[in-house]
């Protein structure tokens, strides 16, 4: 299935508190804002960007 779009979920696993604005502003723009919350996003590069900027605060799912 070479058109299919891959998607990926994404859980935020640590706290934004005490760390540089630009990594809250890479939790929002996954759509997290509170330990636990999970979002489904389209696996492109500007997503994986965001995800490998704030690692250990989140954690891939699927």
């Amino acid at each position: 299935m070479a058109g299919a779009i891959k998607k990926i979920r994404v859980r935020q696993t640590g706290s934004a508190i005490r760390r540089e604005r630009s990594q809250r502003l890479c939790l929002k723009a996954l759509g997290l804002g509170k330990i636990g919350s999970e979002s489904e996003l389209v696996a492109d590069n500007s997503i994986l960007k965001l995800i490998e900027k704030v690692r250990h605060m989140v954690k891939v799912v699927s």
